[in-house]
């Protein structure tokens, strides 16, 4: 069973999660996900496979209350009216009763919807309790202290983009001195630094593979991690991380990967969705 670790709402989040993706077959991944020993699972309306998501974790006989699961606001429905309505389609495509996690998954700025009034609205799910946790995704710390101060209300939780490429270190700072939960997503770089050399000879020096030296890394600074693949062997692999931990050299040789915002791989969130 992986580690888990508290959120400002009270609740637990499994460190290392399960991401999902258009591309994915969900309801076959996502069981042997679960089977695997993953008990959190991340998807979005935007992904287009919370049906998949939802009978995949029925398929893998593991009771539902013991899968964390989280999904995200799509862009276009930022109305709070919109925030209610696809909240609950999005339960009737999983099957659920509830979500552990609700995100909006994009800022979106620019909108003539304020993201605030987003925010708001999210709250009013959780009230609900339809909703276990509220938080953000992709949120910058101007985002953040703005919808702070408009409610009163920390996020659990802030996904953004995280890898050694691009640590996105000011970020994660700003979120978890406010008590953020921060959540990794694409913490492999999309795949591009598994050949890096110091990476590699991590790897070799540990006896483990590039991708569990990365993700040992993010355990290791303390942040949730959400990795995809649907090849079942490299779905146990990164779940199998606790036989051997970095030294604080090890960690340094990592930190210095970041190229800062040369190694985004992802639109700025002040930009992305215009």
């Amino acid at each position: 069973m992986t580690t888990t670790l508290p959120l400002n709402s009270g609740a637990h989040i499994p460190q290392i999660g399960f991401g999902t993706s258009q591309a994915a077959d969900a309801a076959r991944s996502v069981a042997e996900a679960v089977r695997a020993g993953y008990r959190h699972i991340d998807t979005a309306q935007m992904y287009g496979n919370e049906t998949g998501v939802g009978e995949g974790v029925r398929a893998s006989g593991v009771p539902r209350e013991e899968v964390f699961v989280t999904t995200k606001l799509n862009n276009g429905h930022h109305d709070p009216t919109d925030v209610h309505r696809t909240f609950q389609e999005s339960l009737d495509r999983l099957g659920f009763d509830y979500v552990d996690l609700f995100l909006i998954h994009w800022p979106l700025p620019f909108l003539n919807t304020d993201y605030v009034d987003t925010w708001k609205a999210m709250l009013q799910v959780q009230e609900t309790g339809r909703a276990r946790s509220v938080g953000v995704s992709n949120f910058q710390p101007e985002h953040l202290e703005r919808i702070i101060a408009a409610t009163g209300v920390v996020p659990a939780v802030n996904q953004i983009e995280v890898h050694p490429y691009f640590a996105n270190n000011e970020l994660r700072e700003f979120s978890k001195a406010r008590g953020i939960m921060v959540e990794a997503w694409s913490p492999l770089g999309k795949g591009t630094e598994l050949s890096d050399p110091v990476i590699a000879e991590l790897a070799a020096k540990h006896g483990h593979a590039p991708a569990q030296v990365i993700l040992r890394w993010h355990l290791q600074r303390g942040d949730v991690v959400i990795p995809k693949s649907d090849n079942p062997e490299r779905i146990r692999s990164n779940l199998d991380l606790s036989g051997f931990e970095l030294t604080e050299q090890d960690m340094a040789a990592l930190d210095a990967l970041d190229k800062g915002e040369e190694g985004r791989r992802s639109p700025h969130p002040n930009e992305f969705g215009k």
